[in-house]
């Protein structure tokens, strides 16, 4: 079928809004008619081959929409449900079965080889294969996904507001809920008060954390780390040392500490402001930026934990859901970090994002 897209045919180029074709979903997958999708970093870190995705490819992975036609294998959604689109996992790697889906064996090939879980291609122009993304590539009025890449949702929310929570929102809340889990009272610092950060914040508040710091450079996203949960913010502009600063406000160093912001100084911050047998981990696309510490004195020495995320380590079929609830419940106001742009103007929505003006873009579209 046609749809349009938005393609990016070379490195850092500006997405373009084409015709391309789309073919029809196997037995496993599903055809979903876009409602909306988030913008979020990892789209630009792979328009920019960061993450050396094949190009010509369509991006977009945080996708919402209605689903149109299911394949002969699929039994746990059909037409007219409302999904939200995440990462696909194989279902049966050993890192599937354990729990752990986000660190499937097949998920980097499928996410970032361009390719579905078959090793083909769904979409193509003038006969040339484009590229898939997340296995959904979710920048496109129309996509193909497999059944393990949606989730069905309740009706009753507004599904262009919930299409973030397929990743952005997942990772933040997830790595603490899921991967953290700090016990209630404890102390938290996040780094970097983006869409992944100001999730975090919002999912340490759930948790019942006791003091919560968000660290960041810009004024805006402090203050609204404020509103949101944070009882201490601090401008790392502003200050010399951010792990010298918040050893000052805790005395003793935090319980937990996250970086979501993949700058490697700032990892190392969040290793250092910890108090002995604290946790830290880091949940940004770094690329082959390399962080620099000293493990005998600020790893070892305090019996400190640095460790790695994916997603929150959730199993989205379980954790979606229950990010609804929160959102149900007022738990999780979505609507303070999103702003709405039509499809036409996803390359604005790419600049507002890298300024700092919009926290989550979210592409809307009419079919």
């Amino acid at each position: 079928m046609k749809i349009k897209a938005a393609v990016v045919h070379s490195p850092g180029q500006d997405f373009v809004i084409e015709e391309v074709d789309l073919a029809p979903p196997k037995e496993s997958e599903v055809l979903v008619r876009m409602v909306a999708c988030g913008v979020c970093h990892s789209d630009a870190f792979a328009r920019d081959q960061g993450i050396p995705v094949p190009l010509p490819a369509v991006l977009g992975h945080e996708g919402a929409g209605i689903i149109e036609k299911v394949g002969s294998a699929v039994s746990g959604v059909k037409q007219g449900d409302h999904v939200v689109l995440s990462y696909f996992s194989c279902g049966r790697c050993e890192a599937c079965l354990t729990g752990h889906p986000s660190q499937c064996d097949q998920s980097y090939e499928v996410s970032f080889g361009g390719v579905y879980k078959d090793g083909t291609k769904r979409l193509s122009q003038e006969g040339v294969e484009i590229s898939a993304f997340f296995g959904q590539s979710s920048f496109a009025t129309y996509v193909v996904a497999d059944e393990r890449n949606v989730v069905k949702i309740d009706r009753d929310v507004d599904l262009a507001l919930m299409s973030p929570l397929g990743c952005g929102i997942q990772t933040g809340a997830g790595t603490v809920i899921n991967v953290l889990r700090p016990r209630a009272g404890s102390l938290l610092v996040v780094f970097g008060c983006g869409t992944v950060g100001l999730s975090a914040v919002m999912a340490a508040k759930i948790t019942g954390c006791g003091q919560i710091i968000g660290v960041d450079i810009v004024s805006s996203r402090l203050e609204l780390a404020a509103e949101l949960g944070a009882t201490h913010v601090i401008n790392s502009g502003d200050v010399g040392d951010p792990a010298a600063e918040i050893m000052k406000i805790t005395g003793r160093g935090a319980d937990y500490s996250m970086d979501t912001s993949a700058v490697p100084a700032n990892i190392t911050s969040a290793l250092r402001c910890l108090k002995t047998l604290g946790t830290a981990v880091s949940v940004g696309s770094t690329g082959d930026n390399e962080v620099c510490f000293k493990p005998q004195y600020e790893l070892m020495g305090g019996g400190k934990t640095l460790i790695g995320a994916i997603q929150g380590d959730s199993i989205p079929q379980l954790f979606i859901p229950q990010l609804v609830r929160f959102y149900q419940e007022g738990k999780l106001p979505l609507e303070k970090i999103i702003r709405f742009y039509e499809f036409t103007d996803i390359n604005r929505a790419f600049a507002d994002a890298h300024k700092g003006i919009t926290i989550k873009p979210v592409i809307r579209f009419i079919c």
